[in-house]
């Protein structure tokens, strides 16, 4: 049964519409998750480039133009017995040497005639630690950290913004 040309040129039409309209849905779809990729992409690349490069260096000219130097009080080494961990134990010593680190130089006067009962402080707090306590850099830095304590409190009103160990020896 022949087909006349119309009917031919009909059915061809719809075979070629069908599929063409599919891939242009996906062809849409892909521009889609290009472009959505695309922004994505500039979006942590910009906020990568204002997190690296954001400050203006202007302003850290400034912070260092605007810093004042800083003074160190020494402390005089101190030997000390530390607590035994058991009672067999043999005596422990521990040596070390500090210095307190003061923001402004001015206040160093105001503090050198309380080095004796910072000494004292920081004898008193040393004698009752073990040589397990100062294992590691954890025991050295909960160390710091209460030596910073116990000797803001001993020169109030004054105040010491950190201990630096200078020598360090468990014997």
């Amino acid at each position: 049964m022949a087909k006349n040309a119309n009917e031919d040129a009909l059915e061809e039409g719809a075979d070629d519409a069908a599929p063409a309209d599919a891939p242009k849905g996906q062809g849409k779809k892909k521009l889609v998750l290009i472009g959505a990729a695309v922004l994505v992409v500039l979006g942590l690349g910009g906020g990568g480039y204002v997190f690296l490069f954001g400050g203006k260096p202007d302003d850290a000219a400034k912070e260092v133009a605007v810093k004042k130097p800083v003074g160190f009080i020494e402390v005089r080494e101190m030997t000390v017995n530390l607590a035994p961990e058991s009672a067999q134990d043999r005596a422990r010593l521990l040596r070390f040497k500090v210095s307190l680190e003061v923001k402004d130089p001015k206040v160093i006067p105001d503090i050198q005639p309380l080095l004796p009962r910072v000494e004292d402080s920081l004898q008193v707090y040393v004698r009752e630690l073990r040589a397990s306590d100062l294992d590691g850099s954890v025991g050295l830095y909960r160390m710091r950290e209460e030596l910073l304590r116990r000797v803001n409190y001993a020169v109030y009103p004054a105040k010491i913004d950190a201990v630096l160990f200078k020598d360090f020896v468990v014997q």
